[in-house]
């Protein structure tokens, strides 16, 4: 899909001075062009997003693109639904995307009632889909932009988790948003404009006719991430590798490729301040022990790990220096890096990367922070709490944990209590292969003729694959 004019304009917006070698290789990698005067608005509470998003939506008088991973049919899903469908019967052409997979939960009634007040709703990669080779690629970005003039971005999705309860006693997933005022946002809404169009027919060209004035001082890169191009992967390298002072990063699912762990002990052996930031308590408990797998490796090199305290970290930021931040909906793992539509922005800001600082900081203070202790008899070392006063979160409430996070822990339960799963998944991996080449040895025509029909069927949906893979990419390059 061609970009329209005002998206062209709003991505030819370069800062004054000419860009440096660094730049100009971020530019590459990201497959972006920095664009100049815009305003920057760090949101690092999650009820207070929630709260400016619908405060967008409401005062939308033109256009409202909305996209999401997860869209919850809970009470802050149907807060949204209201505010959106309320636009819709005002005349506003709104528009939602959500992901298949991510809202597999969200009954038919909701959308159904989206529909019913005239706002646009599809469903990203549906599980039905004619492509079952795309499946794995899920939408994963978090993305509001109305009248083509404001957007937020981030991490966060629409569900009670990032709303909290007080009366209940469950606090919000501590998560991270950022408003964009000015014409990145005209380029963000030109982002939601071409993953539409994979989801059904494109946005009418009148629909990105705005094109808003600067309105501030930062320089901001909408990097787009997309299956194969590992524009969002290249991005984080090249950042992490020039790092000079300080690389701060909050992630909420890290199982990092090898090639980022390597960069980020080898900025931590010359000297660069490396600090992660990871969930202490998980959604997803079984990711959090894949996650420490690579924790010694980097506490040798002199990274300093901390685990979250709060009842779940779910951003996604990056902090290079004084000078460049990551926000965005990429987790460092290789799903968000290599296989998922993701969208971030790389911003040189430094008011912005001031606030992730500070707001880093605080998470911290209710963090604490994981070393290594030596164990006697060549065993390797233990993974423990260092000692310091803050180890217990400073100020903070009990969290009571929603019937989300319980089924979570739930399932992990269940598979610690039946021990025996692994032996019997191996037990039975080893029956199979035995039944198959006794078959084999038995009846050596018929197995043969099985097997090469078999191979004969994948070669043929393989090449059907790689066929429409080629076909899709010539459309786009087109």
């Amino acid at each position: 899909m061609s970009a329209s004019p005002r998206v062209a304009a709003a991505e030819n917006r370069v800062a004054p001075a000419p860009p440096n070698e660094l730049s100009r290789a971020i530019d590459r990698a990201a497959g972006a062009r920095p664009i100049g005067g815009n305003r920057l608005e760090h949101y690092p509470d999650s009820p207070r997003a929630l709260d400016a998003m619908v405060a967008a939506i409401a005062a939308a008088r033109a256009t409202i693109h909305f996209e999401n991973y997860i869209i919850r049919d809970d009470a802050t899903g149907r807060r949204f639904a209201e505010a959106l469908a309320e636009r819709a019967r005002a005349g506003v052409r709104v528009r939602v995307l959500y992901d298949a997979l991510g809202s597999l939960g969200t009954s038919r009634r909701f959308w159904r009632g989206l529909r019913q007040a005239g706002v646009e709703v599809r469903a990203f990669h549906p599980l039905l889909a004619p492509r079952p080779f795309e499946l794995p690629q899920r939408d994963h970005r978090k993305l509001l932009a109305t009248d083509g003039g404001w957007a937020m971005i981030g991490g966060l999705c629409i569900g009670d988790e990032w709303a909290g309860d007080p009366s209940r006693g469950r606090r919000p997933w501590r998560d991270t948003m950022v408003a964009v005022s000015g014409p990145a946002a005209a380029a963000l809404d030109g982002a939601f404009a071409r993953i539409w169009s994979r989801a059904g027919p494109a946005l009418p060209a009148e629909e990105l006719a705005s094109d808003p004035a600067p309105c501030g001082s930062s320089i901001v890169r909408v990097v787009e991430g997309m299956p194969g191009r590992a524009r969002v992967y290249r991005t984080v390298e090249l950042l992490a590798a020039s790092a000079a002072e300080r690389l701060w990063i909050t992630d909420a699912y890290l199982i990092a490729p090898a090639p980022l762990y390597a960069s980020l002990i080898d900025a931590a052996r010359s000297g660069v301040d490396v600090r992660l930031l990871v969930p202490g308590a998980s959604d997803l408990p079984i990711l959090r022990n894949f996650t420490r797998v690579g924790y010694r490796d980097l506490l040798r090199a002199g990274v300093r790990v901390f685990e979250y305290g709060g009842p779940m970290i779910h951003a996604k930021t990056m902090l290079v220096d004084r000078r460049w931040a990551r926000v965005g909906s990429s987790n460092l793992n290789v799903s968000s890096l290599l296989t998922n539509y993701e969208l971030d922005l790389a911003a040189e800001c430094e008011a912005l990367t001031g606030e992730l600082a500070n707001q880093f900081r605080r998470d911290l203070a209710s963090s604490r922070e994981i070393v290594l202790q030596a164990r006697r008899r060549l065993l390797p070392p233990r993974l423990v709490d260092a000692p310091a006063a803050q180890s217990e979160p400073a100020g903070d409430l009990p969290h009571k944990r929603s019937g989300y996070e319980l089924g979570a822990v739930a399932v992990v339960a269940l598979r610690r209590v039946a021990g025996g799963l692994r032996r019997a998944i191996a037990s039975t991996a080893a029956l199979a292969c035995a039944g198959v080449g006794i078959l084999l040895a038995a009846f050596p025509r018929v197995m043969s003729g099985v097997l090469a029909a078999g191979a004969f069927a994948l070669a043929l949906v393989f090449g059907w694959y790689a066929f429409e893979r080629r076909r899709a990419r010539d459309a786009d390059d087109g």
